[in-house]
């Protein structure tokens, strides 16, 4: 059980860790203020970098990861792109990344319940992405 859960839960945090790099390539290019570019920049680095060693861990019991799923990258990048055709501002952006971390912070939260039995390097990995989350979304509410 023990095993189990650890690549289950280490396979939700692969997922989270590509969406947030998806999510953050898919706003970046119009964020106009050269500080929120580089706090945007300083995170996608921080979930790569998470997401590497993540992917190590998943190696270790021999498993590929997971992709983000295909529905919700798409809405997530549709979403994007309607609000930012509507309003292309960086309150705009610090929006849709607020709304983003909030739910990546939940769904990782709700997984790190499910998989109790998942060991405590994981769950410590599942709890570092949440706090790069959450601190993106103080990092950013100046923009909003």
């Amino acid at each position: 059980m023990i095993e189990q859960d650890t690549v289950r839960l280490l396979r939700e945090c692969d997922a989270g860790a590509k969406m947030g790099v998806s999510s953050i390539d898919d706003v970046i290019g119009r964020v106009k203020s050269g500080e929120f570019r580089e706090i945007l920049e300083d995170c996608k680095a921080e979930h790569k970098r998470l997401g590497e060693k993540i992917t190590e861990r998943l190696h270790e019991y021999e498993d590929e990861g997971k992709d983000p799923p295909a529905i919700a990258s798409a809405m997530s990048h549709i979403k994007t792109s309607m609000k930012l055709a509507m309003c292309s501002s960086d309150a705009t952006v610090a929006d849709l990344m607020t709304e983003g971390c909030n739910m990546g912070v939940k769904s990782l939260n709700q997984y790190l319940n499910k998989y109790e039995a998942a060991d405590e390097h994981s769950k410590r990995l599942a709890k570092e992405l949440i706090g790069i989350e959450r601190q993106l979304a103080v990092d950013i509410a100046t923009y909003l």
